[in-house]
């Protein structure tokens, strides 16, 4: 289980942002979509705790929007509600790809990804397992692509 955790959506850029520099009220959001990479919010931390209600304010977020027209991750921090470790970590991911009601939906990957690889991938979203790293069994980080 998770106690707590933060995540960052590196988030391709989206239609309702600006190809040029503009006025919008928030200034990170004015400027050119293509050019730089946006720091900004997200509803994705809110989102999590809807689907998984164990999870509710739990978690918080923020989105840095990167100029590429498709795919993003989600980079999720947590403190694990016991130690674990890397491996322990990487298993329960594969055996939610593999089996039970995220099958399809969720993918579990060791290969090298980038971003290009997830181009239309029919899966909700691939863990990306090397990306996967434990502090001390207290720290947990685990890395997920979607399209």
């Amino acid at each position: 289980g998770i106690e707590r955790g933060l995540m960052t959506t590196v988030h391709a850029y989206t239609n309702d942002q600006k190809i040029l520099d503009q006025i919008h009220p928030d200034l990170r959001r004015a400027r050119a979509a293509a050019m730089s990479m946006i720091p900004t919010t997200t509803g994705a931390a809110r989102a999590v705790g809807e689907v998984l209600p164990e999870l509710k304010g739990k978690l918080d977020g923020s989105a840095i929007r990167v100029p590429v027209p498709d795919v993003s991750l989600v980079d999720l921090t947590f403190t694990p509600k016991r130690d674990t470790t890397k491996d322990e970590v990487n298993a329960i991911l594969k055996a939610a790809a593999d089996e039970g009601p995220l099958k399809g939906v969720l993918v579990f990957s060791d290969e090298p990804l980038v971003s290009i690889d997830l181009m239309h991938s029919p899966q909700s979203s691939t863990v990306d397992s090397l990306e996967t790293a434990v502090i001390d069994g207290k720290l947990v980080r685990v890395v997920s692509w979607y399209d």
